[in-house]
């Protein structure tokens, strides 16, 4: 089965109407239920996300909450954030010096390698610039 991360901008041009790449995230996902693909994130993208649904979007706690509910459903594993992988994200930054990672984005990178997690939908510019994984 083909696992692929989903990134904080995934989950919110997934349901934001209004987002740029609202339309190329719904065919991404149309795709991956289609062809069975299990989707994986992080307990960190989950708390970045709520808080970008929240205060971010209209209504924020409406969009929040539908957040949530989609992340419960059983078609999302959320992967805990360990020690190491904080311990090698900021490790990551450090080593990264010219690059702007978010906290959040380098535990996603990590967690992707230790997962070997090569796929991720994200329209976030960082999963680009990191340049070891395919942005679909």
């Amino acid at each position: 089965m083909k696992r692929v991360f989903i990134d904080t901008s995934g989950f919110y041009a997934l349901l934001i109407v209004d987002d740029r790449n609202h339309e190329r995230a719904e065919e991404l996902f149309r795709v991956g239920a289609r062809e069975g693909w299990r989707s994986v994130t992080t307990n960190a993208v989950v708390v970045e996300a709520h808080a970008l649904f929240l205060h971010r979007s209209r209504p924020g706690r409406q969009n929040a909450l539908r957040f949530l509910d989609t992340i419960e459903s059983e078609a999302h594993d959320v992967m805990r954030v360990r020690r190491d992988d904080e311990r090698n994200a900021i490790t990551l930054i450090r080593a990264h010096r010219d690059k702007k990672y978010s906290l959040c984005d380098a535990l996603s990178f990590v967690v992707m390698e230790r997962l070997q997690i090569r796929e991720a939908i994200s329209f976030d510019e960082d999963f680009r610039s990191y340049g070891r994984f395919t942005v679909l």
